[in-house]
C-alpha cells in the first residue's frame, strides 16, 4: 500500500530518545550527536543546525551549573517528537537555582546560552520537577 500524499509529507519519527551522562564537558558533543541523529532519522535536516546549537547550550549550561554547585548527579538529556514535525528537548541537572537569561556585554566569552535559546527556539522554558534540588530546560522546534 502505498502512502498518501498527506503521510509522505510528514518526517518518520522513531520516537523519544534520552541520555543519562555525568556532569563533565566531555559529554556535550554525546548529547549533541545523540539529538543531530534523531533530527537526521526524523528527516528533519532543516533543523539540524539550531537544534545542534541549543542543545550544546542547554547541556554546557546544565553540567556548569552542576560543577560550579559541587553537585555529582548526572544530567539527563530527553528528546521526542511531540507532533510530527516538532522536536522537543529537555535537560535536567540537579543543582540547586534556576538559571537566568541575560544579555551579555559585547566582549564577554559565555553568558549566551539562554538568550540564544530565547532567540532561536520556536518555545522554551524552565521547569522544576520532583523533589529536592534541580530544574529542567525545554526548547522545541519545528512548529
Amino acid at each position: 500500500m502505498c502512502p498518501t500524499a498527506e503521510a509522505a509529507g510528514r518526517p518518520h519519527t522513531l520516537g523519544d530518545f534520552s541520555l543519562v551522562f555525568p556532569p563533565d564537558p566531555g559529554w556535550v558533543r554525546t548529547a549533541r550527536d545523540a539529538v543531530g541523529t534523531a533530527v537526521r532519522a526524523a528527516g528533519r535536516r532543516d533543523l539540524a543546525d539550531t537544534a545542534l546549537l541549543l542543545t550544546s547550550e542547554v547541556v554546557t549550561n546544565a553540567v556548569n551549573a552542576c560543577r560550579d554547585s559541587g553537585c555529582s548527579e548526572p544530567v539527563t538529556l530527553y528528546g521526542e517528537w511531540p507532533a510530527p514535525a516538532t522536536l522537543r528537548v529537555l535537560v535536567h541537572d540537579g543543582a540547586p537555582g534556576l538559571p537566568v537569561r541575560r544579555r551579555p556585554a559585547g566582549g564577554a566569552v559565555d553568558g549566551r546560552g539562554l538568550y540564544l535559546v530565547g532567540a532561536c527556539a520556536d518555545e522554551w522554558g524552565v521547569c522544576r520537577h520532583g523533589p529536592g534540588h534541580g530544574k529542567s530546560v525545554w526548547f522545541e522546534l519545528g512548529e
